[in-house]
């Protein structure tokens, strides 16, 4: 009777099953170990300094570089991206230099002047303020297409300036530095161009990004 009764109690008692807590939390646990560490085809992020280079992975799932090929050529990429966002700040300044320039000759140049002895003689008079200085002056205002396209490449940008931020907060030492590089031979190859001795403002006098501006 004794024997029976143990063996009875014995089989009564319950058993952890899979739908217990204590079951889920375990499964839940390897399950996110297999995510980071347990998956090889799983994508390495992290939002601490990191050198990832094979399975990391930026923006979207899709591009997870399953290689150091695949690697070296997103970095290419992220180069070739931050010298576009060079080009465009230079493409917004020669853009808004050429509207000076359409509307200054534009502008009727003013009549002579007699000279003040009264001989036959006639001297040029001054320009109009208008042909001196039109920036100056804020006399031009763009037409409504103008405006968009200069409202058009403003958003053009914006957005590569907000993908790089993007790509920076992945803390990945070599993406950072290829933006680091694309800056330099961006500015390099686009802000080449003509000092005035300060009359005139230069690329270089601008903001050095316009992300979050």
């Amino acid at each position: 009777m004794d024997m029976s009764s143990s063996a009875m109690s014995l089989s009564s008692t319950p058993t952890p099953t899979s739908g217990s807590p204590a079951a889920t939390t375990t499964g839940m646990s390897m399950d996110m170990g297999g995510m980071s560490m347990g998956d090889s085809s799983a994508c390495k992020i992290s939002m601490l300094w990191n050198w990832y280079t094979v399975d990391s992975c930026f923006i979207a799932s899709s591009w997870h570089n399953t290689s150091s090929g695949m690697f070296a050529g997103s970095c290419i990429g992220v180069i070739l991206l931050t010298m576009s966002l060079e080009l465009l700040r230079r493409t917004v300044k020669e853009y808004d230099q050429y509207l000076i320039r359409k509307h200054a000759s534009t502008i009727v140049p003013a009549p002579t002047l007699a000279s003040r002895d009264g001989g036959d003689k006639e001297v040029a008079a001054t320009p109009a303020p208008e042909r001196q200085g039109v920036a100056q002056s804020g006399g031009v205002r763009p037409s409504v297409w103008e405006q968009a396209i200069r409202a058009l490449l403003h958003m053009a940008q914006f957005a590569v300036a907000y993908f790089i931020m993007l790509l920076a907060m992945y803390f990945n030492g070599y993406i950072i530095i290829s933006i680091f590089i694309g800056a330099y031979i961006g500015a390099f190859a686009f802000h080449w161009e003509q000092l005035d001795g300060g009359r005139r403002a230069t690329s270089a006098s601008g903001e050095p990004t316009v992300c979050c501006a």
